[in-house]
């Protein structure tokens, strides 16, 4: 996620350019675009590899390895950006390199442990079936997709305002405070999905149902104390990035807007990974489309431009979205029949050549 929004940041802090400095770093953002390339095929394996160990609990084995990996890509980046002076250049040769490291290790643990028994080698029944793991997977990426491309979105939106410089710097601020706070709930949703769904397919229905409300409670009172930080601090930690009194003003009145993304990132992220554990990615999709595209985004251009509160109007818009689709997924969870669903995980174990066993 922090990827994401950074260079959604980046690209919205441009929009306000001249023309002449504009097509510069069009060329740079075109050039590092084509260098990036190897990196899509890094992340393409690193999902599926990351959900297998976090299945089998390997939550440690891969901290350590991204532990050691971030230490190596600090020292790189230092070299290669600022000793020998390889800019974007230098950058996008150290990204790849580092998530194609976290790769092979990775692999490399699974292929020699064994990973406990859970790998027993390659073999052609991993494409048993492929077509309705193909569909689902599909569905799980334009949900993600949505999601992350809706808050791209609201930067860009935000360049287009009659004065767009100190708005688009104090939501860049904002953006950077959302994206710190959202790894902790992140955590929560990978740690979820991978506990959903390993209990559904196990058939606890009812330590799957617990599971989730435990950890919505635990997010939920860690998003109520980083809200309360941000309403603390919303005339001081602006100053921590700006030095200019007029963007750290613009950011202090962003602050309450900042605080109620806060709270709804402790409990949204966590349904996301309840759906994608339980397997309800079409309706998230769905739901996403509804909520995101449907009420939030023109919202958000209503009160940003015709009703002109600028960049407050556009982010209340969107954080409605953002409300609208949580409560629907509360109300989604809420009424779910978690024994049908277990049945139901149960049943694509055994389609897919497993069993479940009861615990």
């Amino acid at each position: 996620m922090g990827y994401f929004v950074d260079n959604s940041l980046l690209f919205g802090s441009h929009l306000c350019l001249g023309t002449t400095h504009l097509g510069a770093l069009w060329r740079d953002y075109w050039k590092f675009a084509l260098w990036m390339l190897p990196q899509l095929f890094a992340y393409a394996l690193n999902f599926p590899i990351q959900k297998f160990l976090q299945s089998q609990r390997k939550v440690i084995v891969m901290a350590v390895i991204s532990a050691i990996v971030l230490v190596l890509h600090t020292f790189f980046s230092w070299l290669l950006i600022l000793k020998l002076g390889w800019g974007l250049t230098g950058a996008a040769i150290t990204l790849n390199t580092s998530w194609w490291l976290i790769v092979i290790v990775q692999l490399l643990y699974i292929f020699i442990t064994k990973s406990d028994g859970a790998w027993s080698g390659f073999s052609w029944l991993a494409f048993a079936d492929l077509f309705a793991f193909v569909k689902l997977s599909l569905a799980s990426a334009v949900m993600l997709c949505l999601e992350f491309w809706y808050l791209m979105i609201l930067v860009v939106i935000t360049g287009r305002l009659k004065n767009p410089i100190i708005p688009v710097d104090a939501i860049s601020i904002c953006m950077n405070i959302e994206g710190w706070d959202f790894m902790i709930a992140f955590g929560f949703n990978a740690a979820i999905s991978v506990r959903v769904s390993n209990e559904l397919g196990a058939g606890n229905a009812q330590i799957a149902k617990y599971s989730v409300g435990v950890v919505s409670i635990t997010s939920m009172a860690i998003g109520v104390i980083a809200m309360a930080l941000v309403l603390a601090t919303g005339d001081y930690f602006p100053n921590l990035f700006t030095n200019s009194e007029v963007v750290a003003k613009e950011t202090t009145r962003l602050s309450l807007l900042l605080s109620i993304i806060v709270l709804l990132n402790s409990l949204q992220p966590i349904l996301s990974g309840v759906a994608i554990g339980a397997g309800w990615r079409s309706l998230t999709a769905y739901i996403n489309i509804a909520c995101y595209y449907g009420v939030g985004l023109p919202a958000g251009i209503l009160l940003g431009f015709k009703f002109d509160f600028g960049a407050e109007g556009i982010w209340s818009g969107m954080i409605g979205g953002i409300c609208l689709q949580t409560i629907i997924l509360i109300v989604v969870t809420s009424i779910t029949d978690w024994r049908n669903e277990a049945e139901q995980a149960e049943n694509r174990v055994k389609r897919w050549g497993g069993s479940a066993a009861n615990q």
